[in-house]
């Protein structure tokens, strides 16, 4: 059975960054398309961004443009969700998905899910 465990959530000043990690074990990772979203207070989880299994392509939410940056390192079973310029808005608990399809099917879709990470960024 597949486990996805995110971490490198914190607080952070806006116009900050941090680097979130999601490690994926009990799963073949190089066959699923990978993608992170996010849950702010009181508001559906929402699509950040996704990589395909190689890393050759990326979709991303219009809100993260130029801002966030979506990697994979098969080697390690690792992905990860780099976050610049970091505004308030970004408040959420982000979570890491698999899905074996990309573009990626949708929450409903996806196989796999971590327990999610708190980022708190603080105007």
């Amino acid at each position: 059975q597949g486990k996805l465990v995110e971490s490198g959530g914190g607080l952070v000043q806006a116009g900050g960054s941090l680097r979130l990690s999601c490690a994926a074990s009990g799963m073949t990772f190089s066959n699923y398309a990978m993608g992170w979203f996010r849950q702010a207070p009181g508001k559906a989880r929402e699509f950040v961004f996704s990589i395909n299994w190689s890393g050759s392509s990326t979709n991303y939410a219009s809100s993260v443009k130029g801002r966030f940056t979506i990697s994979r390192d098969n080697a390690k079973n690792m992905v990860y969700l780099q976050m610049n310029s970091l505004k308030p808005d970004d408040t959420a608990v982000y979570y890491c998905a698999a899905d074996r399809q990309f573009p990626m099917r949708g929450q409903d879709k996806c196989e796999f899910w971590g327990q999610g990470t708190q980022v708190t960024v603080s105007s």
